[in-house]
């Protein structure tokens, strides 16, 4: 059994890292290399195994270097990678990576979904078109891949081709997840100037469904904006209401999260809080329409992971506690048919972070549970498919990043 090292960073590093571990999942990285301190502890619970398989360095650019973000049960992974000085949407499968995105819609371009049969949906920048933004929505500016303000559009890839998606009548949008049927989730502007946007954000988005190529706005409730974040196979939707806010390098939206949403058949309901006003947003969604994310405990000053399902509502999910650590920050990123969740948790100073998985009512440092040897240490968990594997980011001893594969051990 390898003796796994649990990394420990300063508080300017661990703040960036935080950054980086959200790079797909959720957001932007820093180029801060690592230090090494004790190995982890073995936490007490009967848990799964898990090998390690490397997906390569998913690029250099320090703001944005790509990743794994969504794992399909026929294997198909989506994310980015970094390509020269651009960044590409990438499917990994059967052990090989695919570039999507050249020659793509022109320019940068990120994929975020992708279902069982391989189509992906994210978002790109459309270079060669009559459309013209002052908006960074998207911020390839703010990460360094343009020098000026591009159209940032959503996209569908199927059939070897990656095509634009409507909006609602504005110009920049975000696809995020596809379901088996096709139907593709994700946030569109409108024509309608929100007065309260921080420039260089003007116009209004809202949550979207695209079904059959029709685009359709989903309510925000009393709330100005709002993103669509997942879907499932029965096409319930999951996300979040809130409003206009600055650009953030973490979750790469101009967005404030304020009320997590759920829509069926179009109807929003409001899933509520752990006690916080802010920050409160679903990521996931099973076929079982059991939903994990995070949510703002009273006062604000921090985060915790949540499950919320019709019968016991939103319960607080906690954070990794064990020999290492008690962590006081945690997100919800994913979970399966099996009711499996995976996400990040963090200490209060994010001077440690680490990838978890809930085994057994409890939040498990997911490099505790690694079979055999990896020079890897694991980030973030993204997105488990119901085979149980786990895909997200990852630190080498070089401070390089990595996607990876968790694949159970049987």
């Amino acid at each position: 059994m390898k003796s796994k090292m649990q990394r420990s960073f300063n508080g300017t590093a661990g703040i960036a890292y935080l950054v980086t571990a959200f790079a797909g999942c959720a957001g932007q990285g820093a180029s801060l290399t690592p230090m090494y301190d004790k190995p982890a502890q073995r936490v007490d619970v009967s848990a799964t195994q898990f090998t390690i398989r490397d997906l390569g360095v998913v690029g250099q650019n320090a703001n944005q270097p790509g990743q794994p973000i969504v794992v399909s049960n026929s294997g198909w992974i989506s994310g980015a990678a970094g390509v020269g000085k651009a960044e590409h949407a990438v499917l990994w499968h059967r052990g090989k990576r695919v570039d999507i995105g050249k020659p793509g819609l022109g320019g940068n371009s990120f994929g975020y979904g992708v279902n069982d049969s391989g189509q992906s949906a994210g978002d790109a920048e459309l270079v060669s078109s009559t459309l013209s933004t002052t908006e960074d929505f998207c911020g390839w500016e703010a990460m360094g891949f343009s020098s000026s303000a591009t159209p940032c559009v959503p996209f569908v890839w199927q059939s070897g081709k990656m095509s634009a998606l409507e909006t609602l009548g504005g110009v920049n949008g975000v696809a995020t997840q596809i379901n088996t049927g096709g139907t593709i989730v994700g946030y569109a502007e409108n024509k309608t100037i929100d007065s309260s946007c921080p420039s260089p954000q003007q116009y209004q988005f809202k949550p979207v469904v695209w079904s059959d190529g029709a685009i359709q706005a989903l309510p925000t409730r009393h709330d100005p904006e709002g993103v669509a974040l997942a879907i499932n196979d029965a096409g319930t939707v999951v996300g979040s209401s809130g409003t206009c806010a600055a650009f953030n390098p973490i979750w790469l939206w101009n967005f404030q999260p304020v009320h997590a949403l759920l829509w069926q058949n179009g109807v929003a309901t409001d899933l509520g809080s752990l006690g916080g006003k802010l920050n409160n947003f679903a990521h996931a969604i099973n076929d079982r329409n059991a939903v994990v994310g995070s949510s703002d405990l009273t006062g604000d000053q921090t985060s915790h992971a949540f499950l919320w399902t019709a019968a016991t509502k939103m319960r607080d999910l906690g954070t990794v506690k064990d020999k290492v650590d008690h962590d006081t920050y945690s997100v919800g990123l994913g979970i399966n048919h099996a009711g499996q969740i995976v996400g990040l948790s963090a200490n209060g100073s994010f001077s440690i972070i680490r990838a978890f998985l809930r085994q057994s009512g409890k939040l498990v440092d997911l490099n505790t549970l690694v079979s055999g040897t990896t020079p890897l240490y694991l980030m973030t968990a993204c997105s488990i498919n119901d085979h149980g594997e786990i895909i997200g980011i990852a630190l080498d001893s070089s401070g390089k990043l990595h996607g990876y594969l968790a694949i159970p051990a049987h």
